[in-house]
């Protein structure tokens, strides 16, 4: 590969919408499945959130952020997404992106949980993630300047003598040499039992970046969708939040509602748990707010209940929290740039303080379309061609099957809804013990960074609750970690 492009690792929304956005620069795009397979972007239900309405503005969606946030967003950065996403929507909507409509032919836009105004764009109720992946593999697969490798999944990154990222290294010995890399290669909610990610999200890409050297931000912060359809299914389908927007409530099994449907995700996913827990179950009941209108209305949650041989319309809708986003990765400046020279991240791997230690709903593709704008324009014109060689690196072992399951059941339990001191440090030992036994796989590392700083933060904040620290310490205050914290004694 000639060495004055662009390669792009994941093929999600971020890392086609990035390569869009880098024309004419040559680009390469990786992805690990077939287009559109493996990514959560496509999955994604409720939409995008942007200011759009002259009812709503930039800076209340910048407050709304801040505040389910928990006091780790970075205002700065609440208010960058806020006042580009708008731009942003219309650059959907000018590749093709059929966004509801209300009867006047203005855009449509949905309440979603800790939004104070209704602004979350849609397709068909909940087809968002599917329609915006369909126009954007559409267009980068007519753009000559883009070129796709499917099936190609990256190991490590691949570095020169001084340190500068300079391609990847993937499965079948491929690599690829490159002036600028860019991951976008997705979450970590592979890695624990239940999830609404794709199986492939096993926090791949803040793994190799923190194995190069890259800083790491905020690991622990996990955010788990309180309202994934409980129906034995893996990946788990989601129930998304626009049902609660359209007044779905949230009940036990006893029928008693237990907590405020349009709390954070943070507040409801722990009330559901604790349900649960108790034996009374949790359910989501549209059968009122929705009812005859589900097929038309939210054609995915009614596809997935129906084929359960569940009818929503009729019937309660069994939920469980599931690991959905992670709010923590590789640390990026306003532009995207990561703390290695040569790499960039964006997307769900990056930590770019948009999120705090609580995602608000639907700021996930926001700061995903947002923040491969911004690297476009740092990286937009012509490459100068690198001189120097990237090293011989060697690749991590891949996780079988038994110690995968293994590790996933271990994130489950501990490293999940509610943790503790003893069950973090449980997990951390058997990781430790899969390491010397299995290797230090990506997956491995990457659980690893999660476990260390979920043990040292001693409070409970946003997604991370500990029942041995239930309070917020009175500082707010960020995780930043290294590779040498990842390290297993044995093996630093």
């Amino acid at each position: 590969m000639s060495s004055d492009n662009v390669l792009i690792v994941g093929a999600g929304l971020a890392g086609l919408f990035l390569a869009l956005k880098l024309a004419p620069r040559r680009v390469i795009v990786l992805s690990q499945a077939p287009l559109g397979q493996a990514s959560s972007s496509a999955w994604a239900q409720g939409g995008l959130a942007a200011a759009l309405s002259p009812e709503d503005d930039p800076h209340l969606h910048a407050q709304d952020t801040i505040a389910a946030g928990a006091g780790l967003v970075d205002p700065e950065i609440a208010a960058l997404i806020a006042r580009e996403g708008p731009a942003r929507v219309m650059d959907l909507i000018a590749l093709g992106v059929p966004f509801d409509r209300t009867p006047e032919g203005k855009l449509a836009q949905s309440l979603e949980a800790a939004h104070s105004k209704p602004r979350v764009v849609r397709v068909a109720g909940d087809l968002a993630g599917k329609a915006i992946m369909d126009a954007l593999i559409a267009a980068a697969r007519a753009a000559p300047y883009i070129e796709i490798v499917e099936n190609m999944r990256a190991r490590v990154l691949l570095q020169d003598a001084n340190g500068r990222v300079r391609g990847v290294w993937c499965d079948g010995d491929h690599s690829f040499v490159a002036n600028e890399t860019v991951i976008a290669t997705g979450g970590s909610g592979g890695l624990y039992a239940v999830t609404t990610n794709p199986p492939e999200a096993m926090g791949q890409g803040f793994a190799m970046a923190a194995r190069a050297g890259a800083l790491i931000a905020d690991p622990e912060f996990v955010q788990f969708h309180p309202t994934a359809i409980d129906i034995g299914r893996d990946p788990a389908p989601l129930a998304t939040e626009a049902l609660r927007g359209e007044g779905a409530q949230l009940i036990n099994g006893e029928g008693q509602s237990f907590v405020d449907e349009l709390a954070p995700r943070d507040v409801v996913a722990r009330a559901i748990h604790l349900e649960r827990a108790s034996g009374r179950g949790a359910f989501l009941d549209a059968r009122k707010a929705v009812g005859a209108h589900f097929p038309e209305a939210f054609p995915t949650v009614f596809a997935a209940c129906m084929s359960a041989r569940l009818d929503p319309r009729v019937e309660l809708i069994p939920i469980a929290p599931a690991a959905h986003y992670h709010m923590g990765g590789v640390v990026t400046d306003v532009w995207g740039r990561t703390t290695l020279p040569g790499l960039w991240a964006v997307g769900e791997c990056a930590s770019t303080g948009a999120h705090g230690a609580n995602r608000l709903a639907s700021n996930s593709l926001l700061e995903a379309v947002v923040f491969a704008n911004r690297i476009a324009e740092a990286l937009r014109g012509d490459g100068v061609a690198m001189h120097s060689s990237p090293e011989p690196a060697a690749p991590p072992p891949i996780l079988a099957d038994a110690p995968r399951a293994e590790l996933r059941q271990l994130m489950q339990a501990h490293a999940g809804v509610v943790r503790d001191a003893a069950g973090l440090k449980h997990a951390l030992d058997r990781v430790d013990a899969l390491c010397e036994t299995h290797g230090r796989a990506n997956a491995l590392f990457a659980a690893r960074l999660i476990l260390i700083a979920a043990l040292a933060r001693n409070e409970s904040r946003g997604g991370h609750f500990r029942s041995d620290f239930p309070h917020a310490a009175d500082k707010p205050h960020r995780s930043f970690l290294t590779r040498r914290d990842a390290a297993p004694a044995a093996a630093s």
